[in-house]
């Protein structure tokens, strides 16, 4: 389809009006690299042109779900439609909805703005054959996207989301696309979640929480799901409670970067809380703040990775499977093992994760996380990464360490001193587009580094896997005494960076102090070394 028919044929004046105004140079650029399915969807900055977010995208997106939903024997069948509150997504959503409509489908167009793992839960409940939810999770407020679930509540993917990217090359003119009027319905499906999401408390205890939603859309329904869980004294940074699509208090949404928590952790210090809570926009992803002797400090995702995932098992007669990626760290698979439970390692996302028991029969996956601050607790009910049940849960495990005179600091020298010490940390480099990450991987792969911080390192390719873990990662490591080190290598699927996912283990001595400073020192020097790659 060329510039010209595009403009000719968008159904948004607005944005028709805006490509029209381009130079031939920008229009050219817009229409070279249309958006392509990536985490579980479509992702890009709110504009007009093939390769944005806009009202032309979406129909001409939903047309190609519903042509390979037919063509997989789900023609007719019921889809869940849902979004979040940024700029753009009320229109999406009506849109999607009615597309799906006309082709056939038994759309369930949710009324309000809800979190993502609403959606997630709905298509599980009701047994739909897909859910479209309408967000861009952390992203800037310039962003927006749109999510695929397929059956199970399971983010879409491979083969599924090609057959989509296909059908998208095959729509028809966006102002062509047939729509049918469908009327939002309120069918009780955010009580149902709450009520589940209430329900995986497993302790009793008090707790005061201090709670951020980051102007996104999870803080009534976090509020009403820890009270549930009886959870009635929290604290909410009043700034950012409502649903805002510019986001005015922070320079970027998500809860992992710097400056995103300094509000709930003040908040939290001011009325002495015993947790702080920061969800992302959409819900899905929980960051954790706890205190400390030197002042409140929030969790690292693998930190509370492994504080859920021991508990879980802990409190599980049978132990069934739990999963997590090949950037996360490894202590989750010493816990499982402590536990005598089955361990996935999958690729990076949830639509992995998600399917993490796939080849485990008999043996049902019963948690899983990522470093990235997801977590799934409760896969029977959302299998994808729930931010609310998490802090159901985490909130759950502070407040029976409270009960016992201990705390969640306690809890992590407990796993320290049992699995050994591991330091994590992240670096990435800013590259300027594909090419140059590609040249990077090329380079490694190559002339892989032998040896770093004094240990010999192996190395392992991913592009030679011969299963599910086939992938353009890099893995190094060694070992050496008691120590080992390890660095996962991998282009960003999100953002133009290549990202060094870095780890060391030592075992935890007898002063678990200088255990961890042995291991942070071994970091910062495994982190200046591929700083220099």
């Amino acid at each position: 389809m060329t510039p010209e028919q595009w403009i000719a044929h968008d159904p948004d004046p607005v944005t028709a009006a805006e490509l029209a105004r381009c130079d031939p140079d920008e229009l050219s650029a817009r229409f070279a690299h249309p958006l392509s399915f990536g985490t579980a969807g479509l992702r890009g900055p709110l504009r007009g042109g093939p390769d944005a977010m806009n009202l032309a995208v979406v129909l001409r997106a939903t047309w190609a779900v519903a042509q390979v939903l037919t063509r997989h024997g789900h023609g007719g069948s019921p889809v869940i439609v849902g979004r979040d509150a940024r700029h753009g997504s009320s229109q999406f959503a009506v849109a999607t909805a009615e597309v799906l409509a006309a082709q056939g489908f038994s759309v369930l167009l949710l009324p309000d703005p809800v979190p993502t793992p609403v959606v997630a839960f709905a298509v599980r409940q009701i047994g739909a054959a897909a859910g479209i939810q309408i967000t861009a999770s952390h992203n800037p407020p310039t962003d927006n996207g749109y999510k695929v679930y397929v059956e199970g509540g399971m983010q879409v993917a491979a083969p599924v989301d090609r057959e989509i990217e296909t059908a998208m090359t095959a729509a028809p003119f966006a102002d062509r696309i047939a729509r049918s009027p469908v009327q939002p319905a309120d069918t009780g499906v955010v009580g149902s979640y709450i009520e589940r999401a209430a329900h995986i408390r497993r302790s009793a205890g008090t707790l005061r929480v201090a709670l951020t939603p980051l102007h996104g859309v999870g803080g009534a329904v976090a509020v009403e799901t820890l009270r549930r869980a009886g959870f009635t004294d929290v604290h909410c940074v009043a700034s950012q409670f409502s649903p805002d699509p510019d986001f005015p208090t922070v320079a970027f949404p998500n809860p992992e970067e710097p400056g995103a928590t300094d509000a709930v952790l003040a908040l939290a210090a001011d009325v002495g809380a015993d947790i702080a809570i920061a969800l992302d926009p959409d819900a899905d992803r929980c960051a954790v703040g706890i205190p400390t002797p030197a002042g409140w400090r929030m969790l690292s995702g693998n930190e509370t990775g492994w504080l859920l995932g021991d508990y879980i098992l802990s409190r599980t007669p049978v132990p069934g499977a739990v999963a997590s990626t090949v950037v996360s760290s490894r202590m989750l698979a010493a816990i499982a093992a402590y536990y005598g439970a089955p361990y996935v390692e999958t690729l990076t996302g949830f639509k992995w994760l998600a399917r993490a028991d796939a080849d485990l029969p008999g043996a049902a996956l019963i948690y899983a996380y990522e470093e990235a601050i997801g977590y799934c607790v409760d896969p029977d009910a959302v299998r994808d990464k729930d931010g609310i049940s998490a802090a159901v849960l985490i909130c759950d495990l502070a407040a029976m360490r409270k009960e016992q005179g201990a705390s969640l600091l306690d809890a992590l020298d407990e796993l320290a001193r049992r699995h050994g010490v591991h330091e994590s940390a992240l670096v990435s480099r800013d590259v300027a587009g594909a090419a140059e990450a590609a040249d990077l991987m090329r380079r490694l792969r190559a002339h892989p580094p032998q040896q770093m911080a004094g240990f010999d390192l192996t190395t392992i390719d991913l592009l030679n896997h011969p299963g599910r873990l086939r992938s353009d990662v890099l893995i190094f490591g060694g070992s050496g005494g008691d120590m080992s080190v390890r660095v996962v290598v991998r282009p960003s699927g999100t953002e133009p960076k290549i990202k060094f996912y870095l780890e060391v283990r030592c075992p935890a001595s007898t002063n678990l102090r200088d255990g961890r400073q042995r291991a942070a020192a071994l970091r910062d020097e495994l982190v200046s070394a591929v700083r220099r790659w």
